[in-house]
C-alpha cells in the first residue's frame, strides 16, 4: 500500500463556512447553535482516504477569513495542491472575496487545484430568496478558471464527503503515477531497452 500526502487550503471571507466544513468533514460534528468563534491564523486537521491501493493522507488548513489575517494566509497555501475557495450562498460579497483568493493562487500557486464551495445550502433550499449568488454565475466563474464547483451544507452534510473525496481523487489521477506508468517509465529508462516511441527527421 503506497501512502500520499495531500495538503489542502480553505480559503475565503470570514463567515463564509470553512470551519464548518471542515468539522463536518473530519469528525462528523456540525457546531452551527453554537456561538461563532474566529479562527485565528489557522486550524490543521488530517484525515486519511483510501482509493484503491492508495492511502491518501489529507491535511487540512482551514486559515481565517478576516482580511487582517490575508498576509498570513499566504504562508498555509504555500504547497498546497488543492485549495477549496469558500463563499456563503447567502453573502453576495463573499463571492467577490472568492475571485481575490483566486487571483492569488493563480499567481503564488499556479498548480493548485482550485475547488468552489457554496457554502450554507440548507439556508437556501430553506428560503430560495435567501439565496444572494445566482447559480448560473458561479458555474460560469468555475468555467472560466478551470475549476470544480460544489455546493455543500455543512449542517446536513449535503456534498462534504464528495468534495473531499473528487479532490484526492484529482490529486492521484494528476500527480500520483499508476504502477503500469511506473513500469513504463523503467522499460523506456532502462539501459539496452528501445524504446516504444520513435521520430524522424
Amino acid at each position: 500500500m503506497k501512502r500520499v500526502d495531500l495538503k489542502i487550503v480553505l480559503l475565503g471571507k470570514e463567515y463564509g463556512g470553512k470551519t464548518s466544513l471542515l468539522e463536518r468533514y473530519l469528525y462528523d460534528h456540525f457546531h452551527g447553535d453554537l456561538p461563532y468563534q474566529n479562527t485565528i491564523g489557522a486550524a490543521f486537521g488530517a484525515k486519511k482516504i483510501q482509493l484503491d491501493d492508495k492511502q491518501i493522507t489529507m491535511g487540512i488548513w482551514d486559515t481565517a477569513g478576516s482580511e487582517r489575517y490575508e498576509a498570513m494566509s499566504k504562508i498555509y497555501y504555500r504547497g498546497a495542491k488543492a485549495a477549496i475557495v469558500c463563499y456563503d450562498l447567502t453573502d453576495s460579497s463573499s463571492f467577490e472575496r472568492v475571485k481575490f483568493w483566486v487571483d492569488e493562487l493563480k499567481k503564488f500557486e499556479e498548480d493548485c487545484m482550485i475547488y468552489l464551495c457554496g457554502t450554507k445550502k440548507d439556508l437556501v433550499q430553506e428560503d430560495r430568496q435567501c439565496r444572494k449568488i445566482d447559480y448560473h454565475t458561479t458555474t460560469d466563474y468555475a468555467d472560466e478558471i478551470g475549476a470544480n464547483l460544489f455546493e455543500t451544507s455543512s449542517k446536513t452534510g449535503e456534498c462534504v464527503r464528495e468534495l473531499f473525496t473528487q479532490i484526492a481523487m484529482d490529486f492521484v489521477n494528476k500527480y500520483v503515477p499508476s504502477s503500469k506508468e511506473k513500469n513504463e517509465d523503467l522499460i523506456l529508462e532502462s539501459p539496452g531497452k528501445k524504446s516504444t516511441f520513435c521520430c524522424s527527421s
